[in-house]
């Protein structure tokens, strides 16, 4: 009985997310404090291998991507130690976050 209840669950939560109705506009946090990620703060978190990324956390969602010169190559500043963050990047968001 515990496994039918289960697979229904499973089933009914599947079936959720596939018809969202959002639209494919990825400037907007889509969560219950959406607003424009332009309005989120970011920071810079630097890889294993030195080099930056932007990273934004609101709370819920993280966004993150590589921090690119203007030719499109990586950024590696040493701003931080390699797996470090640096910035204020859960600014901006209304929900709290314990990490």
């Amino acid at each position: 009985m515990k496994r039918i209840a289960l697979s229904l669950s499973l089933c009914a939560f599947g079936l959720a997310a596939c018809g969202t109705g959002y639209s494919p506009d990825k400037t907007v946090d889509r969560g219950f404090d959406s607003k424009d990620l332009s309005q989120l703060k970011a920071g810079i978190w630097v890889d294993p291998n030195g080099c930056d990324h932007w990273i934004i956390d609101d709370g819920l969602e993280g966004y993150l991507s590589a921090r690119l010169d203007k030719y499109g190559k990586p950024v590696c500043s040493g701003v931080a130690a390699p797996t470090q963050t640096v910035g204020n990047f859960k600014r901006g968001s209304s929900v709290v976050d314990p990490n």
